[in-house]
């Protein structure tokens, strides 16, 4: 191990189990002290139990590491705080928060319910901003810090019956980019990863769900057909916390496996202007012979 973050201090979100678990066990193992911020509740948010955050504690002690947990509901202003203030007051600082905690209520957009929407959008993105909000007072005053949200695919590109999910995780990926230009000047910087593992998100797609997909012509989203296992992540965050990422900022990348690829900002792909205002007629011919010109549609229309 090289020790690449001893003596930093990191919160590491949804880190009793798959993609967080293994960063907080890799962290650890490269000297930062941990918070373990794990409610134990199902992929749905329901239930609850912490012996999962606990557990991961327990593993970290065992290897020579430090840690405590924490079972604060980061869907809350109060709950971000509180985090933030734990790692304060059992730790004397905090360097470094990593905002991996999730859940899924997948639905098609017509069958989706108020519930469903509100529960992913909480613990995604306001639970990401819970915690970042108040990290960063203490950020700014001490001129440094490491924050790492995740993102997806699902948002970034799109995946049918997410619209929750994808709306949350490309919001993240917007929330980065802007607080990656608010505390940058102070010595912070904010990036984000579009993880693709084996995890109990993925394995809790049923099949039908992907056979009717397939069968209907929708593409799924994806950087492609490689997916790692959630350990898979670990490394790249992990560089991404320590001070040898100092200048990068405002980045989203996509981590499987073997695989990391720095994604593009939103950017122009072809252009149509003219002086003045278009005309709905010079639209209608001119739009199918340049913008219109092999256009890709993710979900076909059904041939009758």
């Amino acid at each position: 191990m090289t020790s690449i973050l001893k003596n930093k201090v990191a919160i590491v979100t949804g880190s009793g189990r798959g993609v967080g678990r293994g960063i907080a066990k890799l962290m650890a193992s490269e000297g930062a002290k941990l918070i373990i911020v794990d409610p134990g509740t199902a992929l749905d948010g329901s239930g609850g139990t912490q012996s999962i955050a606990e557990s991961v504690v327990k593993e970290i002690l065992q290897t020579g590491g430090n840690a405590i947990a924490s079972f604060e509901d980061i869907t809350t202003m109060s709950g971000g705080e509180s985090v933030v203030q734990q790692a304060i007051d059992t730790f004397g600082k905090l360097d470094i928060v990593v905002t991996c905690a999730g859940v899924l209520r997948d639905r098609m957009i017509f069958n989706m319910t108020e519930e469903e929407w509100d529960s992913v959008i909480a613990v995604h993105l306001k639970g990401t901003f819970t915690i970042v909000k108040h990290a960063a007072i203490l950020f700014r005053q001490q001129r440094s810090g490491r924050i790492i949200t995740f993102s997806s695919t699902s948002g970034l590109i799109g995946n049918t019956g997410q619209a929750n999910y994808g709306a949350a995780k490309d919001g993240v990926a917007g929330f980065t980019r802007v607080v990656a230009r608010d505390l940058g000047r102070y010595g912070v910087t904010c990036n984000s990863i579009a993880p693709s593992a084996n995890t109990r998100m993925i394995a809790a797609i049923p099949d039908s769900a992907k056979q009717a997909k397939d069968g209907a012509g929708i593409v799924s989203s994806g950087g492609g057909e490689l997916r790692g296992e959630a350990d898979d992540i670990a490394p790249f965050t992990t560089w991404l916390a320590s001070d040898q990422a100092h200048n990068v900022n405002g980045q989203v990348f996509y981590v499987t496996a073997g695989l990391v690829s720095q994604l593009n900002d939103p950017e122009p792909i072809r252009t149509i202007r003219k002086e003045g205002r278009w005309t709905l007629d010079e639209l209608i011919k001119v739009f199918p012979v340049t913008l219109g010109v092999d256009l890709y549609n993710p979900a076909p229309a059904l041939t009758k």
